[in-house]
């Protein structure tokens, strides 16, 4: 364990900028508040985590929106020794249901009941052997070291204990004794996080993030990339479950810059925020978000002058046209994945135009990267694609509970094998060119073809299923379901989408169903690249350049109440 001043830990990291930076902020579109007040907050959230019994190791979960409450609860749960596991807001009960046994979540805390959404409902949705014992602990079969329900609040439903009960208060009280003396400090393989993420199995992985990683790509992007100071203002429409988001965030805590969170994202507001809040930076990172801005009807009349830089992931000819709309903004670009606490590379603010729109970067300081040949194993040359390898203090420790693929992924020497295809140029610059894996990229969220096709095997309707990605403009793809039906079922299209609707995240849902009598065969296994080439053919013959929007089942059914 450390022994320096030197911060090892996020809830470090908060706390030395809260005392370097005591002006700068964290801006939500209907709350803002300081460091300092931010600081005190995490510790409040530490006493509450304690209070309910966090030890060192134990998980927690966070199904709460992004907010000054999500930040502080993610730091608390840190300051309390535990592992924090932000949950997806866009997870349904099958997923929390997956993500509260897989984690071994030990406490849950989301939001109270709103006009929209109830969750401490879905919550028991969820868990629905969920009982609470006399001694006020539960006992839940789906997640058997889950013991507590937290809502934020004053008031909680059964089973849950409400924050202000357990002494949270808002205003925070600053000069809280530390709930553990070392909570500024963390050894180097000290897990910060678990962070869902997607790959090619069933359900989704969970990557362990340490301590050290976020600090040192911290550090790189604040002073390295984004050239951050407390003069600087960053715009973030990106969540706070996913390590984009909270990566900004920490860059910003680094350097002293103000944060400004877009909330739940409206383009309007985006642009008054951007205007009001001297916006500096921004990550708006997919053109589904970034396009929405830029085609706003008061985009003309919003000031952007302090607007200087601008991180964007796309193809060649997207960032192109995206600079071409802000030519007074230096767009960057970058690679990066769950595995790599965010950010692997990123392009320079002062490189050429060239080199912004057709590369990624330079690896981040202290990651190094490397391209083979997946067949041979072959450490290839500049300009030769192979498969995209990197290891270094931001790469991801392994799969929670999962020794069998974490030995697949990462080998003796350290190197973790991406599954994405790629080249490094002479300079050494990253350029991704495809992925290796069975997934799809919808909106910016990796997919599993696999967790979707396991999801529709549950229809009893269905026997045999293949999910593949179609062309979409606003997602970039989505998915569509190839179904052959069980002798002698029926099925409708609407029929299987609704299966999945408010069941699993909307962005996984097919948007396509497409019924087969026979699969085109490669040996044991479907030509997907078939399949691919049929949806894509069919929708530029109709013309179809975006996929029908899913809407919740519930919301239709309250219409017409």
């Amino acid at each position: 364990m450390s022994t320096t001043d030197t911060p090892t830990s996020l809830g470090g990291l908060l706390r030395a900028s809260a005392r370097r930076f005591p002006a700068a902020e964290i801006v939500f579109p209907d709350e803002r508040c300081t460091y300092v007040e931010l600081d005190a907050l995490a510790d409040e959230f530490a006493a509450v985590f304690a209070a309910t019994g966090v030890a060192p190791g134990d998980k927690v979960g966070l199904w709460v929106p992004p907010s000054i409450d999500m930040i502080a609860a993610i730091v608390g749960c840190m300051r309390a020794g535990g592992v924090a596991v932000p949950i997806s807001d866009r997870f349904r009960a099958e997923e929390l249901r997956y993500v509260a046994g897989h984690a071994d979540l030990v406490t849950l805390l989301t939001r109270p009941a709103t006009a929209h959404s109830d969750r401490p409902a879905e919550i028991r949705e969820a868990l629905p052997s969920l009982e609470v014992a006399p001694s006020g602990e539960l006992s839940c079969a789906e997640a058997p070291l889950l013991r507590r329900l937290l809502v934020l609040g004053d008031e909680a439903p059964a089973g849950f204990r409400s924050t202000r009960e357990l002494g949270l208060r808002r205003p925070p009280a600053t000069g809280r004794n530390p709930v553990r003396p070392s909570q500024d400090q963390a050894d180097e393989d000290e897990v910060a996080y678990l962070m869902y993420t997607s790959g090619t199995s069933a359900a989704p992985k969970a990557c362990m993030i340490t301590h050290h990683g976020v600090l040192v790509q911290a550090e790189s992007l604040a002073h390295h990339r984004y050239m951050l100071d407390p003069d600087c203002a960053f715009w973030c429409p990106l969540p706070l479950f996913h390590n984009a988001g909270l990566a900004t965030l920490t860059a910003c805590i680094t350097a002293g810059a103000k944060f400004v969170h877009a909330g739940a994202f409206e383009p309007g507001q985006a642009l008054q925020m951007l205007e009001e809040e001297r916006v500096t930076h921004g990550i708006p990172a997919f053109e589904t978000i970034w396009l929405r801005v830029l085609d706003h009807p008061d985009f003309s009349g919003t000031d952007l002058s302090r607007l200087r830089v601008v991180m964007n992931a796309g193809s060649e000819d997207l960032l192109r046209k995206l600079q071409a709309r802000l030519p007074h903004v230096s767009q960057v670009a970058n690679y990066g994945m769950t595995e790599a606490t965010g950010h692997l590379s990123m392009t320079a603010i002062d490189d050429p135009l060239e080199i912004r729109v057709t590369t990624g970067g330079l690896p981040l300081p202290h990651m190094e990267v490397r391209i083979v040949d997946p067949d041979s194993g072959r450490v290839l040359g500049a300009d030769e694609p192979g498969e995209i390898q990197f290891r270094g203090p931001s790469r991801f420790l392994g799969y929670y509970k999962d020794p069998e693929a974490t030995a697949a992924a990462i080998d003796a020497e350290g190197w973790f094998r991406s599954g994405d295809r790629g080249t490094l140029d002479a300079a050494g610059r990253l350029t991704f060119r495809g992925r290796l894996k069975d997934m799809l990229k919808v909106g910016g969220e990796n997919v599993s073809s696999l967790e979707v096709e396991s999801y529709l095997l549950r229809h009893s309707a269905v026997n045999v299923v293949a999910v593949v990605g179609a062309p979409d403009e606003y997602y970039g793809e989505v998915p569509v379901a190839y179904v052959e039906l069980a002798p002698g079922a029926e099925a409708t299209e609407q029929e299987l989408i609704d299966f999945c609707v408010d069941r699993i995240a909307t962005f996984k849902v097919p948007r396509y169903v497409r019924f087969v009598d026979s699969w085109p065969m490669s040996g044991t296994k479907i030509r997907k690249v078939e399949l691919r080439e049929r949806i894509r053919a069919e929708l530029a013959a109709a013309r179809i350049r975006e996929a029908p929007r899913v809407r919740s089942t519930r919301a239709r059914a309250a219409a017409h109440i």
